[in-house]
């Protein structure tokens, strides 16, 4: 037998039975279908979970998870990407609407409208200002926030508050409360997906007889639809007890049945003692929510397209794709859906089974829409230990404890953006993100303001910028040359090596007229030395009196010489 791959597909050539051979191509044929169907039972159980962060009745899982699929075939540049409901956009969702489904429909509108409108005005370039240490602080510590926040679905207690450090506190003070049976369900889901995903990650190389091959396909689909496998089970268990008349687990209950009427979101909410809160107060409400929710979806599909573009050998546009979220969330909120964004790992699923467009989107959405059509009552006896389960598993890899050590070898000082975006993350996602911006655009704003100067000693001094020369470095670039050329005697000539500095402003030529004073007054020069074009018009421009330009530091040594002659 001999065995060769073209266009990606096995071709197998037997020696002996040619229905042998045909048997065997058609089961593979079969698999590599049932690779990309596995894609989709999962994503059931993964948005129902997620409703569960966003503390929204499950069915606004399934709302949100359809119109992205459609919407990203026909404006989406990745064909790898899968828009819906994540678990750091349920968080960040509940956090600003605190699961009133109304405000998270609204909430949806807004984001894709500003969404869209910074795709319009080509505003992406944004992302630029949120660096890593803050997306990593910001996805550990959301992570840590929601799988523990499920740890009172797996013990089956009520009446927990939501705020983290109040969830940890009640959590254990609760303990006691817990219910043996969804203690006993949840912990058996999580042992379950977790040495599903173990078997998944050690399948073996494909350089395997083709009957092993067969079987690590079989195995791989098992694993790779583990959600809803164990979803389906565990709502088994809880059904056979259920009519039994044994009320052993926490379920999910009643749920919505049908599709989602098309109409607007609201743009009024009604509390539960009756009172109308009017669109002012929810915007008021809503606070700083409404500007880090669309950089966060933002962030999290252009970080997840670029990945699989650069894996797969293709390019994203950025501003596309921000427009693609944009009118996503928009037309999700005439549907009842609250905001989504791009998911790594239905993503990751659907590069896997080899997708060549983004077509494959709209497969899931038909699939989200028969289960809203036909599945709605079975979702009754789903167990929420079951979903605190799937929710942990899915959560458990965004915890990168590595990162720490990296940026301690790496930057020290990486780290204080880091641990500013973590911490204030359990007081308030959204502080979180914007204190660890503010503390990475400080340090950057330190950096600009007290650039690295190299001093070498050549008879004159010559002082070697190592970055760009703007307003805020303008003070302590004067200070450094007062104290080591003018303050000393006998005052001593500078050489200012410009060929870092590729930009100059007003406040920088204000501070050379004075220091070009100073040398003046005290019979030494200062002398602008390797200056890129673009500077050399400016200071040109400026016409400054007394300066010098010199692009061979042997002529500046020589113009000093002939200075200290004529002294």
């Amino acid at each position: 037998m001999v065995n060769k791959k073209t266009h990606g597909v096995l071709l197998l050539h037997f020696n002996g039975s040619t229905s042998a051979g045909t048997s065997v191509y058609s089961a593979l044929l079969l698999l590599q279908h049932v690779e990309s169907l596995a894609a989709h039972p999962l994503l059931a159980a993964q948005v129902l979970a997620y409703a569960e962060i966003a503390g929204l009745p499950v069915q606004y899982g399934l709302y949100s998870a359809f119109m992205g699929g459609i919407i990203y075939t026909l404006l989406g540049t990745s064909k790898d990407v899968t828009l819906g409901p994540t678990a750091i956009m349920s968080l960040l969702c509940f956090s600003v609407v605190g699961g009133q489904p109304n405000r998270a429909v609204l909430l949806s509108l807004l984001c894709g409208l500003i969404q869209a409108v910074m795709a319009l005005l080509r505003l992406g370039f944004l992302l630029d200002f949120i660096s890593f240490p803050v997306i990593k602080g910001f996805t550990c510590a959301a992570a840590v926030t929601i799988g523990f926040g499920q740890v009172k679905n797996i013990l089956g207690l009520k009446g927990i508050p939501q705020k983290f450090y109040l969830e940890v506190y009640y959590t254990f003070y609760k303990i006691a409360e817990a219910r043996t049976g969804d203690v006993v369900l949840g912990v058996l889901c999580l042992v379950l997906l977790v040495i599903f995903m173990i078997m998944k990650t050690n399948l073996g190389s494909d350089n395997s007889p083709v009957f092993s091959r067969v079987t690590r396909k079989l195995l791989w689909a098992v694993a790779t639809m583990r959600n809803a496998l164990v979803v389906v089970a565990a709502s088994l268990v809880a059904y056979s007890w259920e009519v039994s008349g044994h009320h052993v687990f926490t379920i999910t209950g009643e749920t919505s049945t049908g599709l989602p009427p098309f109409r607007p979101p609201p743009t009024s909410d009604i509390t539960a003692n009756g009172t109308i809160v009017t669109f002012g107060e929810i915007l008021e409400g809503f606070g700083g929510g409404l500007a880090v929710i669309p950089l966060m979806g933002l962030l999290e599909s252009i970080a997840i397209a670029k990945a699989f573009a650069s894996q797969n050998d293709y390019r994203i546009d950025a501003n596309q794709e921000l427009l693609a979220i944009g009118v996503t969330n928009i037309m999700g909120s005439f549907v009842s859906a609250y905001p989504v964004t791009g998911s790594f790992g239905r993503t990751a699923v659907n590069s896997q089974t080899g997708v060549c467009t983004p077509v494959g989107g709209i497969i899931t959405s038909v699939i989200v829409l028969l289960s809203l059509a036909f599945l709605m009552p079975a979702f009754y006896y789903i167990p929420k230990a079951s979903l605190a389960a799937v929710i942990i598993c899915a959560v458990a890899p965004m915890v990168d404890y590595q990162i720490v050590l990296k940026m301690w070898r790496i930057r020290k000082l990486d780290l204080v953006p880091f641990v500013v975006t973590l911490l204030m993350s359990f007081w308030q996602v959204q502080y979180g993100i914007i204190g660890g911006v503010a503390v990475s655009g400080a340090l950057l704003l330190y950096n600009m303001a007290r650039p690295q100067i190299k001093v070498s000693d050549h008879g004159i001094l010559v002082m070697e910028l190592s970055s760009g020369l703007t307003f805020p470095a303008t003070e302590y670039l004067s200070h450094f040359i007062h104290t080591q050329a003018l303050q000393v005697s006998p005052p001593r000539s500078v050489v200012l090596d410009c060929h870092h500095v590729s930009i100059i402003d007003f406040t920088v030529i204000s501070e050379l007229k004075d220091l070009l004073r100073q040398f003046k007054l005290r019979n030494v020069q200062l002398v602008l030395f390797r200056l890129q074009p673009n500077v050399l018009e400016v200071l040109l421009a400026a016409d400054l009196q007394g300066v010098r330009y010199t692009d061979s530091l042997d002529d500046v040594l020589q113009m000093e010489s002939e200075s200290l002659l004529d002294n």
